[in-house]
């Protein structure tokens, strides 16, 4: 009787570790909730970036309206006849903004007061 209590025991220890420190254990499955967790914020993040520039691309396919938007904003394009205007930050003064206007050559270029 000794023999199967100690059996018993020593099987209960043995699935007891398994349990919290083996494979599969309570450690391993809460870190994979919260990777799990992570990996669907992520995907979410994504979704929406991607809905995103889906939409972006739709836009640019449709029309040219989109294709001048996107080159004033990332290439700094201007019509002609327009004028254009750069708002420097001085160094040391990072409240208050100094601005020039451009020549008025067409060209779209600007000094800058110091």
């Amino acid at each position: 009787m000794k023999t199967l209590v100690c059996v018993l025991l020593g099987l209960l220890l043995l699935l007891q570790f398994r349990l919290w420190f083996g494979d599969g254990s309570i450690q391993e499955v809460s870190r994979l909730r919260t990777e799990a967790e992570s990996s669907r914020e992520e995907v979410s993040r994504l979704s929406v970036r991607n809905r995103a520039l889906a939409a972006e691309v739709a836009d640019l396919k449709r029309g040219l309206d989109a294709i001048e938007e996107r080159a004033r904003a990332d290439l700094g394009m201007i019509n002609q006849g327009e004028t254009f205007y750069q708002f420097v930050l001085e160094a040391g003064e990072e409240g208050r903004l100094e601005f020039a206007p451009s020549d008025e050559s067409g060209t779209g270029e600007s000094s800058v007061n110091e």
